[in-house]
């Protein structure tokens, strides 16, 4: 039973609304001063408090800075007879809950106690419904999808309801809808996938900058490329209120990374503007083996300035790699001082965090599902350089292109596989010579170069883990298995690591 406390000076004239309450079983206290409020608040905390304005004595308004003093939690209503502007801003710097004029029917008393005690109950029965209304929809479009575009809509459609029902009981049934999902996409790219490279393909990591970037250089903005490692679409759902308040979106789409879904292909992809297979071949130099020691994306400025020159692009450009916060203060303060109309700035937090989530076990307890690491994404930005960074670009007049190399899945499921020592360490993607896993539910490219990836060796292959599944060799499989699993990885195949935003934002001001 939810408990009122109403205090009015005039407590005895309404009786007929504290009868109706009682009515709606709710258990209604009353005082007829702030004094006799406060000593009843000291007896028993409510669940809302409805404060008459003008009362003799300690007024309403010092009343409520007491109640918020001593319980700054519990919503206040503020009920007057004034519409004066000075105190209507007064109660609200004080943080009411909300106000009333005076005279009040029991319908808008009603209206207050459901918006302020049984709002969240209420939505969240509300989207139940609206789930289960909606499930066997989502059923139909995954078991029927033939197009890129259909697959995109789902994975929306599916982050949505992740967002939605995420402290709801209902998540485990959305959670088996995103399995059911994965594996029908991971079959569908088994099937599609290679002919993306001899036919019409949708927008890869490969054309992201011709794609979003150089025609709004052509229109002569200024642009500032965001990219955000390991940035799935839900995140973007997530931060996209905060970055709202200084940008308006202008398109948002969704692109498809190429395999493997990691950094050194995606990423280098994106900006030199070719496959793997082209980066080794056109420019050696760049390119850096899967067994080699040395950063795999140490190259990118590089890349960049080659996709300018084969499009025969003179705009000069500035590139930074944030990885610590203090970096990203100096990139805030030489944004003014920018000249060139091309601005790259790579942000690794979501990548440190992944990857510190696998390893600490701390970080594991703070991230340990979708809801939470959507959490501290939204922490991360809201309290971190990066927001500032945003806000002082759009003050600048920068337009954004807000996208990402790959995302990430939370891994469940540990597969065998039997390779030799050569083979990468990503538990996600494999590639090495007589690869070995007994898993139906894994895609091989047994021609890398068909598909613009390069072959360390002749008989070099690639495999990929689809769903929530990652790969273990045999040697300590049950110990590897329990280390990775519900960690978030990256370099298969899902709709997280695969489809990803590219969206493109204008300046408010």
């Amino acid at each position: 039973m939810s408990q009122i406390l109403w205090v009015d000076d005039e407590i005895d004239l309404l009786q007929p609304y504290i009868i109706y309450l009682k009515g709606k079983n709710y258990e209604v206290m009353t005082a007829s001063n702030g004094d006799d409020a406060l000593d009843a608040l000291d007896r028993m905390v409510p669940d809302i408090v409805f404060l008459d304005e003008n009362m003799p004595g300690m007024t309403g308004l010092e009343t409520l800075q007491e109640i918020k003093r001593l319980h700054p939690e519990v919503p206040v209503v503020m009920i007057t007879k004034s519409e004066e502007e000075h105190i209507m801003e007064q109660a609200i710097g004080e943080k009411i809950a909300d106000y009333l004029i005076k005279p009040v029917n029991p319908s808008q008393i009603l209206l207050c106690l459901k918006k302020h005690i049984h709002q969240q109950e209420i939505v969240a029965e509300q989207t139940q419904q609206n789930y289960r209304q909606e499930w066997s929809d989502i059923s139909y479009m995954i078991d029927t999808a033939t197009t890129i575009e259909e697959w995109q809509a789902i994975e929306r459609t599916l982050s949505k309801w992740d967002i939605e029902l995420e402290n709801s009981p209902m998540r485990s049934l959305i959670e088996d809808q995103r399995t059911q999902a994965n594996a029908a996409f991971a079959k569908w790219i088994a099937k599609n996938y290679e002919n993306w490279f001899v036919a019409e393909r949708p927008i890869m990591s490969q054309d992201v900058m011709k794609h979003s970037v150089f025609p709004l250089l052509d229109k002569g903005e200024k642009v500032m490329l965001c990219v955000i490692d390991n940035f799935r679409y839900d995140q973007w759902k997530t931060i996209q209120p905060l970055i709202s308040e200084f940008y308006a979106i202008r398109t948002e789409e969704q692109y498809t990374s190429i395999l493997p879904t990691a950094t050194q292909y995606a990423r280098n992809a994106i900006f030199s503007g070719l496959m793997p297979l082209q980066i080794q071949e056109m420019y050696p130099q760049y390119w850096v083996e899967e067994g080699d020691e040395e950063s795999k994306n140490q190259y990118e400025k590089e890349l960049v300035q080659t996709l300018l020159d084969r499009y025969r692009r003179r705009e000069s450009f500035n590139y930074w790699k944030v990885n610590e916060s203090d970096f990203c203060e100096r990139v805030i303060a030489q944004l003014k001082g920018v000249q060139a109309p091309l601005n790259i700035v790579v942000l690794n937090f979501i990548d440190m965090l992944s990857h510190s989530r696998t390893e600490s076990k701390m970080m594991r307890e703070l991230a340990n599902d979708e809801a939470a690491y959507r959490s501290l994404t939204l922490s991360w930005f809201r309290h971190s350089p990066t927001y500032e960074l945003l806000r002082r670009a759009a003050e600048l007049g920068f337009t954004l292109v807000l996208t990402t190399d790959h995302g990430t899945t939370r891994v469940k499921n540990a597969v065998q596989i039997i390779a030799d020592k050569n083979t990468n360490t990503n538990i996600r993607y494999k590639v090495g010579k007589a690869l070995n896993c007994s898993s139906k539910n894994v895609f091989t490219i047994e021609q890398p170069k068909k598909v613009g990836l390069p072959c360390p060796n002749v008989s070099s292959s690639y495999a990929f883990c689809t769903g929530s599944d990652f790969f273990a060799y045999p040697n300590q499989f049950n110990y590897y298995a329990q280390y990775y699993r519900n960690t978030f990885q990256h370099g298969g195949i899902s709709l997280e690591e695969m489809i990803i935003p590219l969206v493109t934002l204008n300046p408010k001001n």
